[in-house]
């Protein structure tokens, strides 16, 4: 396989899990539609959605979204107006952990221009009126978000908790279905991981080799076997490999 090709093709792999991930595991994620449309009901919410948390490389809001109920002309619209990455409520999430409650306007961009009233209105006119949502991560420190959509206001904090709890467990049930392999083929040496280690921190070969009391020439031959168990085609993808399988 050429590098280009498969330089992507590990990028795809590196991502969290997506639904094209999900075909491999549809049964864990239609018991999460089943779980989480009892969920909402529990807490008096007609919508829900279980979504990454976006990034810079992976911003579009239907390349995020793992599981849904929203009608799809809803989804069609919302995606096409992008603003799901800069939104009121990926916005709050990003200055605190706790759960937030929007009571309108929460998937719509803080500025008041024409194109926010309109999504607001569309949204309302869906039913999509507050939202409770937070965010949480999986055994692997990937991002999630749940939200939980409808009329109803502001969870009681048992609610609150109890819908908290059974996302956790729902999120750890599909992640663990989707989880690729859990370490390398091939087990790294305690000198192969301490230069991957020192690579991650910016290290150059010949700064490694002075802080380990190593020649240069070494330090490379360490790095690139750890590269060649890794699977990796440059020292950048070995360490975000390393991290993945939580060897540093």
């Amino acid at each position: 396989m050429k590098k280009r090709e498969r330089a992507v093709d590990d990028c795809a792999e590196d991502a969290a899990f997506s639904p094209a991930r999900a075909d491999a595991a549809s049964i864990a994620f239609e018991d999460g539609e089943e779980r989480l449309g009892e969920m909402a009901k529990l807490a008096g919410f007609d919508f829900y959605l279980l979504s990454v948390f976006p990034r810079g490389d992976r911003a579009a809001f239907v390349e995020n979204r793992l599981i849904s109920n929203w009608p799809q002309s809803l989804v069609g619209f919302y995606e096409a107006a992008d603003l799901f990455y800069c939104s009121r409520l990926v916005s709050a999430m990003k200055r605190t952990i706790t759960p937030i409650f929007c009571e309108e306007g929460s998937f719509a961009g803080s500025a008041a221009n024409q194109e926010n009233r309109r999504l607001n209105t569309l949204f309302q006119m869906h039913g999509l009126n507050s939202t409770f949502a937070f965010t949480l991560h999986d055994a692997d420190l990937k991002q999630y978000i749940f939200a939980f959509s409808g009329g109803s206001p502001m969870p009681e904090r048992e609610q609150a908790m109890a819908l908290l709890y059974g996302c956790m467990e729902l999120l750890d049930k599909i992640s663990r279905s989707v989880r690729p392999e859990d370490g390398p083929s091939e087990t790294l040496t305690r000198r192969e991981i301490e230069c991957l280690r020192w690579s991650a921190a910016g290290k150059s070969s010949e700064e490694i080799a002075i802080i380990l009391d190593l020649s240069s020439h070494t330090v490379v031959g360490y790095l690139k076997s750890a590269m060649r168990k890794l699977d990796s085609v440059n020292r950048m993808q070995a360490v975000a490999r390393a991290f993945r399988y939580r060897l540093l």
